[in-house]
């Protein structure tokens, strides 16, 4: 071998060992069906070409954001992510997202390359083109206006099928139908505008479809996509993702959306652009940048396209037969000439919630389409708070340095000498104390420091109780409306209250009937009760949300058997939080029961024998025998059970999700979705997580004072 082949494969060999001991490259994507398939399939072909190993997760899509935000600026989450280019400005703005150097603008469609742009810089390199169209069923003439469509549906109905479905609640559907109204998201001043005849026209058209039965109640894109399979839909409105999760033996064809025949105007999607983005924070900047073009370019984007039905934003993709000659690649080209490129600003990520409040309020039956905008308009000024003025710390800092000060000049006050014996047990507890300062002591530090602050698109300012002058005095919204601290304590308290009574009750009402020694097959009675408890609490919340459903739900079902008609569940608060209670009861009363279980077998029977020679009645003996025995045990459950359910933060947002307009959210749900739904702002959640702690902290020493514990 020569010299220099011996340098080549010596640089080769230096090459894969220092691929094999650097870190895998982290991606992570919102993809599912085919669509992750391709990527993973790129991913291991990239590392059988570089040697570079490559960790793709998927994560859920309306979780990906916060986590991407949450995630880099602290050094963490992925060197590469995919997602849509419309979040590009609030990413840069929180430096998430690393320049693009010298992207090759004239390999990719010009609106895709547009759309990365940012302040003469571009970001990520694109991968795919996305929009909204209409997939048509085999046999089912395809519609060109909302006159022909509203001429065809009927045909289709019957007791168990619709005309068309779609995710109606989404405002990501439903902007196209605003545009061929004639619809503008943005004023001139660049704030969103809610409260306009296009919106309320736009949303009563919607809803005179839902009234007609043309289109079904509470749609999801799981019901979407089982209904079109099981054909009981003529046709649905989604995107390129769609084509992968419907049955290959199901034919349809794929058009642009329709005109609007009151307007003559198209309905107009958004447009997304999705890119592979390297981390602003990757350690491994240069292999990041390989990775995201690599995923952009050649055989990687035949891949997305035979496997995950992407439209390519690659314009050399479009020369090669299997794009081309695709009927459905080609239908979406075309319906992606009418389409508008979703704006990339800040504003376009506050506009969210707000229709999905109106949208969800006028299908519900809540509120009339003429007035939703007005509710849209009030939610958006009360979510988007103005900047907290900046305030001084070194009052805060001064009340700090006292407190600490005066709590070691107390303990100095009373020293005393450890025994050999009170070593020994400090070691014992050594490591329960460590877990208990690092997953406890610390993160509540951290949450109370965060509370003084004001956080904005990655910018911290120190605000002292302004956060929590703004909860308490209920800026921006009325006291008994949701978004008020006090409604959702109101709610919390309420909801903590009816579920442990019906926890105790049917606890200790399923214990007493188990402990009957004459009850044939008690054993198995047991083990069915304690199913629901054993069962992890978000697959039963999901589960009672499927049963929950207006059309579809097995609860519906079984009222229609007994000639009740079927309930909108999540229209009303009284319903809604009423299915919230029945699913947590379903999941709390078997602690109570087994904790009550446990007790009643403790009870000497004697008492039960020599109350009964004294003619003592069963409520009699219940009163006095049974209940102040039980109580020693049930006292401490009981507190148990009201924290768990005080926090209970799955079922509320699984089986409620918060509607109607957020009447059914609870504090620590609240929380949740001012720190990750509501403009990532982190200070107002940590002063709810506060107040959440205080509220709780008076609860425990009212408890310990009915135990006993404490004197009064």
């Amino acid at each position: 071998m020569s010299r220099g082949a011996r340098r080549v494969a010596a640089s080769l060999l230096l090459l894969f060992a220092s691929a094999a001991l650097a870190a895998p490259l982290r991606l992570w994507h919102g993809y599912r069906g085919g669509e992750e398939e391709a990527i993973e399939r790129i991913a291991r072909q990239f590392t059988a070409e570089t040697g570079l190993e490559v960790e793709a997760l998927a994560v859920p899509y309306d979780a990906l954001s916060s986590k991407l935000t949450s995630a880099i600026p602290h050094g963490a989450g992925p060197d590469v992510f995919i997602f849509a280019h419309e979040r590009l400005r609030q990413f840069h703005r929180l430096k998430v997202v690393a320049p693009t150097p010298a992207l090759e603008t004239d390999r990719y469609l010009l609106p895709a390359v547009a759309a990365l742009e940012l302040d003469g810089a571009h970001y990520g390199y694109p991968l795919a083109i996305k929009c909204l169209a209409l997939f048509v069923r085999e046999g089912v003439a395809a519609p060109d206006s909302t006159d022909a469509l509203e001429r065809v549906l009927p045909a289709h109905l019957s007791p168990d099928t619709f005309g068309i479905a779609w995710e109606a609640g989404d405002f990501y559907f439903h902007a196209p139908i605003l545009a061929g109204f004639g619809g503008q998201l943005f004023g001139a001043d660049g704030r969103a505008r809610f409260d306009t005849p296009e919106m309320a026209r736009s949303l009563t058209w919607v809803k005179s479809l839902q009234d007609r039965a043309l289109l079904p109640q509470e749609v999801s894109g799981a019901l979407v996509k089982t209904l079109f399979n099981e054909r009981r839909i003529a046709m649905a409105i989604s995107g390129p993702w769609f084509a992968s999760e419907i049955d290959p033996q199901l034919g349809y064809s794929v058009h642009p959306l329709p005109v609007v025949s009151q307007t003559g105007l198209p309905m107009s999607p958004f447009l997304g652009v999705e890119a592979a983005f390297d981390s602003a924070r990757s350690e491994q900047a240069e292999a990041a940048q390989r990775l995201a073009r690599y995923l952009s370019v050649g055989d990687a984007t035949l891949q997305r396209v035979t496997l995950g039905r992407q439209i390519p934003a690659e314009l050399a993709a479009w020369d090669d037969p299997l794009v081309s000659g695709d009927p459905l690649i080609s239908a979406f080209r075309a319906a992606a000439e009418r389409a508008t490129p979703t704006p990339n600003t800040l504003e376009m990520a506050r506009v969210w919630e707000p229709m999905k409040l109106a949208l969800k309020a006028v299908l519900q039956g809540g509120v009339a389409p003429e007035d939703a905008g007005a509710l849209a308009d009030r939610r958006y000024r009360a979510l988007n708070r103005e900047a907290l003025p900046q305030a001084d710390p070194r009052p805060w800092l001064i009340a700090l340095a006292v407190g600490v000060s005066w709590l070691l000049w107390r303990h100095a006050r009373r020293p005393r000498q450890p025994s050999p014996e009170t070593w020994l047990g400090l070691t014992w507890v050594a490591p329960a104390a460590l877990g208990l300062l690092a997953l406890v002591l610390i993160p509540f530090v951290i949450g109370l420091s965060l509370s003084l602050f004001h956080h904005e698109a990655g910018d911290y300012t120190f605000v002292g109780g302004a956060n929590f002058v703004d909860i308490l005095t209920s800026r921006g919204y009325r006291f008994n409306e949701p978004l008020s601290f006090y409604f959702t304590l109101a709610v919390t308290l309420l909801w903590t209250a009816v579920n442990v009574v019906l926890h105790v009750s049917l606890g200790l009402f399923l214990a007493i009937l188990l402990k009957e020694p004459l009850l044939k097959l008690r054993a198995v009675y047991r083990v069915l009760l304690i199913v629901p408890w054993a069962v992890p609490n978000y697959i039963t919340a999901l589960m009672w949300k499927g049963m929950f459903h207006r059309q579809f739900g097995a609860i519906n079902a079984l009222l229609g058997l007994l000639g009740v008609e079927p309930v909108s569940w999540f229209t009303h608060w009284s319903t809604a939080f009423a299915a919230n209670v029945i699913t947590n009861t379903w999941l709390g009363f078997p602690f109570m029961m087994v904790v009550s279980l446990g007790a009643l077998q403790s009870i000497p029977a004697d008492l039960y024998e020599a109350a009964a020679v004294d003619g003592a009645s069963r409520w009699a003996q219940f009163r006095h025998i049974t209940l102040p025995l039980l109580r020693p045990a049930l006292l401490p459950a009981v507190i148990l059970g009201s924290v768990w359910t005080f926090n209970m933060f799955n079922i509320i947002y699984l089986v409620s999700g918060g509607e109607p307009g957020g009447g059914t959210d609870i504090l620590v749900s609240e929380a949740f979705r001012w720190a990750f739904q509501r403009n990532e702002q982190y200070g107002f959640a940590a002063a709810y997580s506060v107040l959440i702690f205080v509220v709780l902290f008076v609860w425990s020493r009212i408890t310990r004072r009915l135990s006993g514990e404490e004197p009064a």
